[in-house]
């Protein structure tokens, strides 16, 4: 049982497996016709936003600095603009937190070395200072309702931390009454990515290896059935976000350089192994890795997506600029279906009903980041429209009450919808 609120986007990636889907509603449908009509609301340092009850859209935001702090607004569903805001939350060294609306009606943030849980008019109902010195980069729900949460182990903008110097992570229980902290496990590596999981499963991208950690309850335990090792190439580096389906792990590696972002992150990539798409068995632990891109340089900062019904599975490498999906096959190989030029740089969202699919293409000549919509099935591009952010999203977008979507980036918040052409 979730320990989410039955909203049809209730945390990043609609829910602790990431599959970038809706958990209720419909495909936007756009057919022949119709556009996307947009709305634009210039707000520094967005986040994500979650969905609550029909109509109650949460926005999660933050300052910059060492000592930043993060704020949570609820928004009119339409124009976006601001019907109540946060206090000013503690928070710490920036980089990107989290935001989700629990099934006990609170909402919760985990942004810098902070967690907080407010209620459902943005009040402070409990906070947290969290064990260590240094950004946490969201958390997971469990079906109990504890949170999980991890500190990131990665490079800062301007505060390059060689692979050598990363600190083992560490997990951290907090109940969700009042943030108190029950449990706590370092993990035999350090962990860029966020968290996922399965159940009471936690799944870890370390530096190196896959990772699964088991809660009981009381307890975090490594579970050493399943630590695979995914570095395996000379000039490989990390991973990020993984994507449980379909009984496998998948996430991309080459995430090193993430934090050299100049407003995109095209020509960012410093790993000299090419970019790939990695499966794991969460079964029998076995390793499959399929290059997305072939060239050198390649950089993610996000996860893949996984259309179980079809079979197919998407891919991108924003350094180079391509975007590639894959047939699944019954073996252990994955065969190349479509592939083509795109600068995406942010999460995704799939309509599963539909077959759409939400991505972005950063125009660095005109200065604008554009939402795509895909056939997820051929590659075809169905919709394109300007969101107003002139840099690259490497953010999460979500989906609306309706056929619309909110698009995050750090300059802004946007909401398209259907509309006729």
């Amino acid at each position: 049982m979730s320990a989410y609120w039955p909203s049809p986007w209730p945390c990043e990636d609609g829910d602790p497996s990431r599959r970038q889907v809706p958990r209720s509603g419909p495909g936007l449908a756009i057919g022949a016709g119709e556009c996307l009509e947009v709305t634009h609301r210039m707000a520094p340092l967005v986040t994500m936003a979650v969905l609550r009850r029909p109509g109650e859209v949460f926005l999660l935001r933050h300052s910059a600095g060492p000592d930043a702090y993060s704020l949570v607004e609820r928004i009119d569903p339409e124009s976006l603009e601001p019907l109540a805001v946060s206090a000013e939350l503690a928070g710490g060294p920036v980089w990107p937190g989290g935001l989700a609306a629990h099934a006990n009606g609170s909402l919760y943030v985990v942004f810098g070395d902070h967690a907080h849980r407010l209620d459902a008019e943005t009040r402070t109902r409990a906070s947290r200072q969290l064990p260590r010195s240094a950004p946490y980069n969201s958390f997971v729900v469990l079906p109990d309702g504890c949170l999980v949460t991890k500190d990131f182990a990665g490079s800062l903008p301007g505060v390059k931390i060689a692979a050598a110097d990363r600190r083992q992570s560490e997990l951290v229980v907090l109940e969700p009454e009042h943030l108190e902290i029950v449990a706590t496990l370092e993990l035999p590596e350090p962990s860029i990515a966020r968290l996922s999981a399965l159940g009471p499963d936690v799944y870890v991208v370390g530096d190196t290896s896959l990772l699964r950690v088991a809660w009981d309850g009381s307890a975090l335990h490594l579970d050493d059935g399943l630590r695979v090792r995914y570095r395996t190439l000379a000039g490989q580096t990390f991973g990020w976000d993984c994507v449980l389906a379909g009984g496998s792990a998948w996430f991309l590696d080459d995430g090193d350089g993430a934090e050299r972002f100049a407003g995109t992150l095209r020509g960012q990539g410093v790993s000299s192994a090419p970019l790939h798409l990695v499966r794991v068995d969460l079964v029998s632990g076995a390793l499959t890795l399929v290059e997305v891109c072939d060239q050198p340089g390649g950089l993610v900062a996000n996860p893949p997506v996984v259309d179980e019904h079809r079979g197919i599975v998407v891919g991108y490498d924003s350094g180079n600029g391509i975007m590639c999906a894959f047939d699944i096959t019954d073996g252990d190989t994955l065969e190349r279906r479509w592939s083509r030029r795109q600068d995406h740089g942010s999460h995704m969202l799939l309509f599963p009903d539909t077959g759409e699919l939400l991505t972005a293409d950063h125009d660095a000549g005109r200065g604008v980041d554009q939402a795509v919509v895909l056939d997820i099935t051929t590659g075809a591009e169905i919709a394109r429209a300007d969101t107003g952010s002139p840099v690259q999203s490497v953010l999460f977008p979500a989906p609306g009450f309706g056929r619309d979507v909110y698009v995050c980036s750090l300059t802004s918040v946007s909401r398209l919808a259907v509309g006729a052409r």
